[in-house]
């Protein structure tokens, strides 16, 4: 979660509305709550009576400090009206978890239970973390729903694909809380408004013959996470990939490449209008020289290939930049950071974000990742291991103080 230069964090003195509706991920909502609560914000929490069945009330109000509304009727716990109450005192409603009959009806403009009705009359940000199975996430009218939410501009949070109810396995598992608890925060985080951000993501394709190329096991998450972090936190954001990313917001724009040449061309043609660049893909170092223009024929016995160098996207972008603009580079490695070390402090960038592609959780396609950030001095700063979101949100956040210490 970003610390803010003030080292409040982001939540700090913020009020929230928690909503927990009746999936079995319910339980992981007192954790979640205990969480905003150590973040240093206010705490007040909405039950469906589903949620009921999978978790005590009482637990809720143990750890926030306050009543549960659970009922529009016959309860003063937030007074006559507790979901227009609710919505006047909130700064963000939480919805977690968020079944698929919750996200319909918030979809739809449903109001039946406290719950609905108290995002029915809320104008702030929400922020949904959907739990369901998985036969559930991927029926036509679910995904319908979420393109509404989406439009409407509700916060997603997940799901993710991991265990479920029953023994079950799949996507549909609610993101966990910490990442549920980094979105709240990005709600309140708008450090990149008004700049024009660049990532780059996934492993470049160098062509051997029309079907065959040379490559590397990146699949893109990590540079889809940072492109989608920015713009939460409100840049508008060109994405330059080479892997199909998730659904992405308006504020971002996909431009598909394949080669290394392919990215340097449409990074450098973009280097004057750029604040900010992340090049978190993993471009090949080297190219057939020669490319076949028909499929190689096993037949005709193994091809000797002579591999010649692939243009440098981040030395290029660092000689065309605009004195101001902020560039990041990433170095994937394969035990110690040495190398990333002498890229930091040789290619120009402002600091390089190193990772060890063989540590356990941290390599290519995993959902965590653990780096270290490499100062342009050489200085190293190791973060723990976390969810590429979480590690998008600290990238973001070294960005934002990096800048402002430069003014």
């Amino acid at each position: 979660m970003r610390t803010p230069r003030s080292g409040r964090p982001a939540l700090h003195g913020r009020n929230l509305v928690l909503g927990i509706s009746g999936g079995i991920a319910a339980y992981k909502a007192a954790y979640l709550a205990r969480r905003l609560h150590e973040a240093g914000a206010q705490v007040r929490t909405v039950m469906t009576g589903g949620a009921l069945r999978f978790l005590g009330e009482q637990t809720m109000a143990a750890i926030t400090g306050r009543a549960v509304v659970t009922t529009l009727f016959g309860s003063d716990q937030a007074g006559p009206s507790p979901h227009t109450e609710l919505a006047r005192w909130a700064d963000a409603l939480v919805v977690a978890p968020a079944t698929a009959n919750v996200l319909a009806k918030v979809a739809n403009g449903l109001a039946d239970d406290a719950l609905t009705a108290t995002v029915a009359a809320f104008d702030g940000p929400v922020v949904l973390a959907p739990a369901m199975h998985t036969e559930m996430w991927q029926q036509p009218a679910t995904a319908r729903n979420v393109r509404l939410l989406e439009e409407d501009g509700r916060c997603l949070v997940g799901p993710v694909a991991g265990e479920l109810a029953a023994g079950d396995s799949g996507m549909g598992r609610m993101a966990e809380p910490e990442d549920i608890l980094a979105s709240v925060a990005g709600v309140f985080d708008d450090s990149l408004r008004g700049l024009t951000v660049l990532v780059t993501a996934g492993g470049t394709r160098e062509a051997i013959d029309p079907v065959r190329y040379v490559g590397n096991r990146s699949s893109g998450k990590m540079g889809h996470e940072l492109a989608l972090e920015a713009a939460r936190r409100g840049a508008t954001v060109v994405l330059v990939t080479t892997t199909t990313p998730p659904d992405m917001p308006c504020s971002v724009e996909v431009v598909p490449v394949e080669s290394a040449e392919d990215m340097a061309h449409q990074v450098w043609a973009r280097a004057s209008a750029l604040d900010v660049a992340v090049l978190a893909a993993a471009v090949a170092d080297f190219r057939p020289a020669d490319v076949a223009g028909t499929k190689l024929a096993r037949s005709d016995g193994p091809p000797r290939i002579v591999l010649e160098p692939t243009p440098n996207v981040l030395a290029g972008l660092v000689e065309r930049k605009e004195p101001g603009t902020t560039v990041v580079g990433f170095a994937a490695e394969t035990g110690g950071v040495d190398r990333a070390v002498r890229k930091a402090t040789t290619y120009g960038a402002d600091f390089v974000v190193a990772n060890d592609v063989t540590s356990p959780g941290s390599g290519f396609g995993t959902d965590t990742n653990q780096v270290t950030i490499i100062s342009a001095a050489g200085e190293s700063t190791p973060l723990e291991m976390m969810t590429k979101r979480g590690v998008a949100g600290a990238i973001w956040s070294h960005v934002s103080a990096l800048r402002e210490d430069e003014g």
